[in-house]
């Protein structure tokens, strides 16, 4: 009598750990695709062209830090700084723009490449801990940031406003440049030596030094390319607001980009890059945010129904480590 009822759950059990893998590969993608399914049905308006193009346009400075802080994570690192890199390249595009466009876009993606290199020398080189070092500049750079530019200052260079607001084939321009760059990185990770030896360091990062990977130069350069897509976002950010706010541009970004990474499905613990999925996190905030305003519930709602993602990521990602 016991035979017949001990084969179902032993096949239960062979399949509980399958359904949980895809759903930890897919789910965010269901999650996406589900969230789209229900506005389509229950959201006025969902499907006009401009509210599409407003959520993509929305989305995209929270992309390209993603793209960054998913290599960071993927080394068993965390970027805070993301914000306040952000906020100087607003604030350094603003007071070169004198220059020209293209040179105040330079200096503003340099200043970020400086601050990424500063973190990546304080985790690699002086042995301090990612989050401490990255929390030290995220207060550092972003009162340096506000003392460069210690109030909202509007410009009118038709270069820089059209880099913000000019649009391809009805495709915002700022929407290519991210989705360009998710390109570049994808192929980064998954082609590149530098793509394994990232990800082989967060995987195990003394063996990687024993195997003779130069782990500390990996670790500088994907802390340096998180500075610069960090202060990227913050120009075409600010290119679109034709206005240059160091106060509050980039606020709180790096828990949005950490969100999309983790909920995208590369675990805290390194080791494992998806891009893909880490836009597709990022996608999937940006329209739950813009879901539960469309139907007059309150940011509150917004931030703990976010939490409760992250969570249940974070312990998707957590189990998967553990089998």
């Amino acid at each position: 009598m016991a035979e017949p009822t001990s084969r179902p759950a032993g096949r239960v059990a062979v399949l509980k750990p399958q359904v949980f893998a895809w759903a930890q590969d897919y789910g965010v993608y269901a999650a996406v695709l589900a969230l789209l399914l229900f506005n389509v049905l229950f959201t006025p308006h969902f499907l006009d062209a401009s509210n599409f193009r407003t959520q993509l346009v929305q989305v995209t400075p929270i992309v390209i830090v993603s793209l960054g802080m998913a290599l960071v994570i993927g080394t068993q690192g965390i970027d805070l700084s993301v914000g306040s890199v952000m906020a100087l390249a607003a604030a350094l595009v603003v007071l070169y723009l004198g220059y020209g466009w293209l040179p105040a876009l330079i200096v503003a993606v340099a200043g970020g490449a400086i601050v990424g290199a500063a973190g990546g020398a304080l985790v690699a080189y002086v042995g301090v801990q990612p989050i401490v070092a990255t929390l030290a500049l995220l207060v550092g750079v972003r009162g340096l940031a506000n003392v460069l530019v210690p109030q909202l200052v509007e410009f009118r260079n038709p270069d820089l406003i059209a880099l913000g607001s000019s649009s391809v084939a009805g495709i915002p321009v700022i929407v290519l440049i991210a989705a360009a760059l998710t390109v570049i990185v994808l192929f980064v990770v998954r082609r590149t030596t530098f793509g394994r030896q990232v990800v082989a360091i967060g995987g195990n990062r003394s063996a990687s030094e024993l195997s003779g990977l130069p782990v500390k130069r990996v670790l500088l350069i994907v802390y340096v390319i998180s500075g610069l897509l960090a202060a990227l976002a913050g120009v075409l950010a600010t290119a679109r607001l034709q206005a240059s706010d160091p106060t509050s541009l980039g606020m709180f970004i790096e828990l949005s980009a950490i969100t999309a990474v983790v909920v995208g499905g590369t675990p805290l613990t390194g080791g494992r890059i998806r891009v893909l999925s880490t836009v597709m996190g990022a996608l999937l905030m940006q329209l739950l945010a813009a879901t539960l305003i469309k139907h007059n519930l309150p940011q509150s709602w917004t931030q703990m129904v976010q939490a409760v993602i992250i969570l249940a990521a974070v312990y998707a990602t957590r189990k998967r480590g553990t089998r």
